[in-house]
Order: C-alpha cells, then sequence, then structure tokens
C-alpha cells in the first residue's frame, strides 16, 4: 500500500515515516507540507493511503479531504492531531480513521488495517458532519484538481444541471446547488434570482438592461446578470448598506 504523509511539522513526517518503515506491506511514496501540495502529490502519485493532519496553516486537513473526495478514486484518509477535540468526534466516526499524537506503532497499525476498506461512503458522511466555510474551490479540469480561491469568485450561475462559477478572468462548471452554495457563502454573497448568486465584494451598482430589466453590475467582469422582481428590495438594501461602508 503506498502511502502520503501530509503534516507541516518535520518532526511529525519523520516520525511517521519511522513508524511506516517498521511495517511490512507499506511504503511511503512522499511526503507534503501542507494541502495544497497533498492534493498535486495525490493527482501525481495515487497513494492509497494518506496521513493527513487537521491543523496546517492554510488548507487544513478537513478541507483538503473534501477536495480528495471529488476525485474518482481518493485515497483513504486517516487524520493525525494532537486534539481529540469535539470536531474529531463529529468525524472520527466517518473519516476512516483518525490517530491522535503521540502515535503509537500499535494505534497506527490498527488505523492502517480499517483504510484497507472502503471510504467513498465515509468521505460523503464527513461532507455533510463539516459545516465549515471553504476558503477555496475546487475543480476538475482536464481530469486535475484545480484550486480556486473563494475571494476571486464573482459570481455563481445556475443553468440545469451545472452552475458556472465565474472570475474575472475564467468560467468554471461545477456540479453543486445554488441553494448549497448560498447556505456555505451568505455572509459573503447574496442571492438576485433564482439563479445566481452574486459576490457582496465586487458589487459597483445597478443598470437598466435594454428591454428595462434591473441587472447588477460586478467589477470585473462585463456580464450583466438580471435582478428578480423577488430580490429587488433586498439588493437595493444592500446597495445601501455598501454604500454606507464606503
Amino acid at each position: 500500500m503506498y502511502v502520503l504523509i501530509v503534516d507541516d511539522e518535520p518532526l511529525a513526517r519523520k516520525r511517521l515515516r519511522q513508524l511506516l518503515d517498521n511495517m511490512d506491506g507499506y511504503s511511503v511514496v512522499a511526503e507534503a507540507e501542507n494541502g495544497e501540495q497533498a492534493l498535486h502529490q495525490v493527482q501525481a502519485l495515487k497513494p492509497d493511503i494518506i496521513l493527513l493532519d487537521i491543523r496546517m496553516p492554510g488548507m487544513d486537513g478537513i478541507e483538503t479531504a473534501h477536495h480528495l473526495s471529488k476525485l474518482s478514486k481518493p485515497p483513504a484518509v486517516i487524520f493525525t492531531t494532537a486534539f481529540s477535540d469535539h470536531a474529531l468526534d463529529a468525524f472520527g466516526t466517518h473519516a476512516v480513521d483518525y490517530v491522535l499524537k503521540p502515535i503509537k506503532q500499535e494505534r497506527l497499525q490498527q488505523a492502517l488495517e480499517a483504510a484497507k476498506r472502503p471510504t467513498r461512503a465515509q468521505l460523503k458522511h464527513l461532507e455533510g458532519e463539516d459545516d465549515s466555510v471553504r476558503k477555496q474551490m475546487c475543480v476538475k479540469i482536464r481530469g486535475r484538481l484545480e484550486l480556486i480561491p473563494v475571494e476571486d469568485i464573482r459570481y455563481f450561475l445556475a443553468d440545469h444541471k451545472y452552475v458556472t462559477m465565474k472570475t474575472d478572468t475564467h468560467e468554471y462548471l461545477i456540479e453543486e446547488s445554488l441553494k448549497a452554495l448560498e447556505t456555505e457563502f451568505g455572509d459573503s454573497f447574496t442571492r438576485i434570482h433564482r439563479n445566481a448568486l452574486i459576490a457582496d465584494k465586487y458589487i459597483v451598482g445597478m443598470s437598466k438592461s435594454g428591454s428595462g430589466q434591473n441587472c447588477i453590475v460586478l467589477d470585473g467582469v462585463d456580464d450583466k446578470l438580471e435582478i428578480s422582481r423577488r430580490h429587488l428590495a433586498l439588493v437595493r438594501k444592500k446597495l445601501k448598506m455598501l454604500a454606507s461602508h464606503h
């Protein structure tokens, strides 16, 4: 079984490598010191198991596991952590396993054995448990996972089965519902139509389309998105609030 070790502390990585060297049947394919590196390594090396530190600067272990679960064949995830905090109770039952630091050989062996069992359903469950707001969106481009910072996104636009996610330079198709995105990002995005969710920080103002429709003007993109009658009052209120903050 090929194992990827992910931890921001070199000593922790060294310790895990030593433990794995003492076990038959496991081979460390690489080490990563943060979530982004881990995603790239997983795609390049396709490990069977990932030993994933939960608390890392930047993208933490939970968010990394979220992104990994979008791969067609995600590795089995075993979280490693120095904290047996409440967060662990939530997903301790759904990630394949987690081991507490300082990590004991026997405990690691147990977790690795468990990791040979299916993980897809467990990761699905993990997504349901974790209610933190993502800082990056994970999109598949030509079979690879790419990370797009949420702060660069101008809007989400729903169309049938897909949602278009737009930055100032690119458009991406994602398979997520607008409703779920609104629930997650409601603090920084506003619904202006049943099919559109826009980033508050890029709102410039309102304009009228040729056919007399109210549209929102966003910084950095030319698209004029229609504001439905139902959402007009809310958008006006939001504009007033934004104006008073400037």
